[in-house]
């Protein structure tokens, strides 16, 4: 997948799922505070992303990633490796 449709694609399905407009999610934007957070909901997108994204994401791996600009690189890494 190139990583423009990854990242129009994980916006699409974070949006969707955190009831949030796609325009509040920009590569530098906070993804706890964009998607409202807290830590239940954290596992839940995480969840998400995994199922989404065929990727596994450990639980010091997730603290690291703070931005959505970060999570894209992340899961592009993660589809690439």
């Amino acid at each position: 997948m190139e990583k423009n449709e990854l990242i129009e694609k994980i916006n699409e399905v974070l949006a969707e799922e955190f009831e949030v407009e796609v325009s509040a999610i920009t590569p530098d934007a906070d993804i706890k505070d964009t998607l409202e957070l807290d830590s239940l909901s954290l596992v839940d997108m995480v969840a998400l992303i995994e199922s989404e994204f065929g990727v596994k994401i450990k639980g010091t791996e997730v603290s690291q990633v703070k931005t959505f600009g970060a999570l894209y690189d992340f899961v592009y890494d993660k589809q690439n490796a």
